[in-house]
């Protein structure tokens, strides 16, 4: 088995890194890398938390964790760094401001969801408990007329059946 040095790794990564966003499949075929190395070494270098675009070389098909850690990359730097730090990832300005409303505007349906759902499960208790009283109250009928079922079986049974004819 071949072994790369870190330098060699580096700046292969880096050719997979935006602005050149070089395909695996094109790198390997050029580098003669197998593809399993190389999605390896891409694995590994987002773990570390380098930013290298899944199989899309436009910063718009990247993938949403992609575009999330470029935004978090980016959320403390003056509008200077910002320009030069797009410049070197080939990216705009206004691509990273559009991300970050994304990810603001996904927390925002999520406290809307949740504050739906908390509604929703309220209205459920209501409508059990409902159920559970009108329940509770048929069952206390149906006791009450399986007894007196039960008396009028017992008085028949002693006093015999009352025809009016009699």
């Amino acid at each position: 088995m071949q072994r790369y040095s870190p330098e060699r790794k580096e700046a292969i990564l880096r050719r997979m890194a935006p602005p050149h966003s070089t395909t695996v499949a094109e790198v390997a075929r050029e580098e003669g890398i197998s593809k399993a190395t190389l999605y390896n070494w891409r694995k590994a270098a987002r773990e570390r938390g380098i930013v290298l675009p899944s199989n899309s070389a436009k910063p718009d098909k990247w993938s949403s964790e992609e575009k999330f850690r470029m935004v978090l990359e980016t959320a403390s730097m003056t509008e200077a760094e910002l320009s030069a730090y797009c410049r070197k990832h080939g990216i705009y300005p206004e691509q990273i401001e559009a991300w970050k409303q994304a990810c603001m505007g996904a927390n925002a349906e999520s406290d809307a969801q949740t504050k739906q759902s908390r509604q929703a499960a309220q209205m459920d208790k209501r409508r059990i408990k409902k159920l559970e009283r009108e329940l509770h109250r048929k069952e206390k009928a149906l006791a009450e007329t399986a007894a007196l079922l039960t008396l009028s079986k017992k008085a028949e049974a002693i006093w015999g059946t009352q025809d009016e004819d009699d």
